[in-house]
């Protein structure tokens, strides 16, 4: 099989988007755009992809890492000034170079695997990705002569009066030859308006020199959408949002409204979940059959067991086992562990704490830095007080213990298996086994006392 390789481009600084990030990074679905491109590509098969940046390269090479090779555009002189920046890399190579930009985040490895497919058949030297644009401004327009060849490319500020009428636009992105590449890249002028090298305009040296030039044209205009703007960005996001929403469903996932519900792409969700409206779903987020998230519910990087329900409330980096009850408005912060058929009800915070199976935390408490075994009764307003100013200490609670309500346990401190912490007390040493612990101040009621200081107060 032919040699395949992929440049992409992605050294624009992205004026319009008129941000501090850098273009290609923004998110689209919690996604960087140029990373969605470049997953794709790593599903073709290829020899190697480099990518070409500028602005904001270190930032992109963060983000890509070893997914690619890279070099550097100092100068943004147009598209086919930044792949002549990729020869030491491709120079002399023989094969088929794939050509896509940083910007273009909904294109799917079926439409890349389709375009290099077309371009093998047709035994082309350049195949352009086409698509029929509702509205084509802003985009080249593609020229085909009577028999429907393509005859060249024209860039829409380029473009006379009847060519700006062709809905047939570039998508910007091509298969090449790969050595006719290169050899045309060094004949393109800049002899237009923007003064820059365009990377189309060897599409005209390669059909001058009578070579074959074919067009692939993707019936899904939505897939090539270029982002250049924080409009463009937000639809982009819209028909991402669609894509990942109908597999999950295609795949056995109940989603009660679609339009509002967010899923990330890396978010993994098994048969018969589901999903109530406003959820926000994000990270390398696994949930299991038969659980139940939300209404309006903001999970990320957390592994969710079977049968789970979770509603009004976020959870980020934790592990929540099988049959747990969380909410509504809990909080599971980071490196939390929620064992089977754990209650945590209403208001309820839990922080770098592992609760064991069958424990209970019903509402308005505290659990950080703590350790909860089996069948623990945790209630209302209990506070593990685990933070004294420098250090954060660890709480013990041990199976079948049970704290009463409104009560602080003073890190470090363990409460022993089985044992009773009365309700309103304060607890800052150990609580052996079985033990009743009450550290609270003796009730004293004095009598009359109201009305005394009623009487005094009607004498002043």
């Amino acid at each position: 099989m032919t040699k395949r390789y992929a440049v992409v481009l992605a050294a624009g600084q992205g004026t319009r988007m008129k941000s501090k990030l850098y273009k290609v990074l923004h998110p689209v679905m919690g996604r960087p755009m140029v990373q969605h491109v470049v997953n794709q590509l790593k599903e073709l098969r290829l020899e190697s992809i480099v990518t070409v940046v500028g602005f904001g390269a270190e930032k992109v090479q963060e983000q890509l890492g070893n997914d690619s090779n890279y070099v550097i555009q100092e100068q943004q002189l147009g598209t086919g000034h930044a792949v002549v920046q990729t020869k030491e890399y491709l120079q002399g190579k023989e094969g088929t170079t794939i050509v896509v930009c940083g910007d273009t985040p909904l294109l799917t490895k079926e439409t890349l695997e389709a375009l290099l497919d077309h371009h093998d058949k047709e035994e082309a030297k350049v195949t352009v990705l086409t698509a029929n644009a509702p509205n084509p401004s802003g985009y080249g327009r593609v020229i085909r002569n009577d028999k429907g060849d393509v005859e060249r490319i024209v860039e829409h500020k380029d473009a006379n009066p009847a060519e700006l009428l062709i809905s047939e636009i570039n998508t910007g992105t091509y298969c090449f030859d790969n050595q006719q590449l290169f050899h045309a890249l060094s004949q393109v002028s800049n002899n237009n308006s923007q003064g820059e090298y365009y990377l189309p305009d060897v599409i005209e040296i390669l059909k001058q020199s009578n070579q074959k030039i074919s067009a692939f044209q993707t019936e899904n205009f939505d897939e090539t959408l270029g982002v250049n703007d924080r409009v463009a960005l937000s639809q982009a996001e819209k028909y991402m949002k669609k894509r990942i929403n109908e597999m999950h469903m295609k795949n056995g996932v109940t989603i009660i409204d679609p339009d509002y519900t967010y899923i990330g792409p890396d978010v993994t969700i098994e048969q018969d979940v589901v999903i109530h409206p406003g959820c926000v779903i994000n990270g390398d987020t696994m949930i299991k059959p038969d659980s139940v998230i939300g209404p309006h519910t903001e999970i990320t990087d957390c592994k969710i067991g079977t049968a789970t329900v979770i509603r009004q409330s976020v959870a980020i980096n934790s592990e929540i086992g099988d049959r747990v009850q969380i909410g509504p408005y809990a909080h599971i912060r980071p490196e939390a562990t929620i064992g089977d058929e754990v209650k945590i009800g209403n208001f309820v915070e839990i922080k770098k704490s592992k609760l064991q199976s069958n424990s209970k935390v019903s509402h308005l408490s505290y659990i950080g830095d703590a350790e909860v075994g089996k069948n623990v009764n945790i209630g209302c307003g209990t506070i593990t007080v685990n933070y004294d100013g420098k250090k954060k200490h660890l709480t013990k609670i041990e199976d079948d213990a049970f704290i009463g309500c409104n009560s602080n346990l003073i890190a470090p401190v363990t409460v022993g298996k089985g044992a009773y912490v009365a309700a309103g007390s304060t607890i800052n040493k150990n609580v052996p086994n079985d033990a009743l612990s009450i550290a609270r101040a003796r009730q004293e009621n004095k009598e009359e006392y109201v009305s005394k200081i009623k009487s005094q107060i009607n004498k002043d």
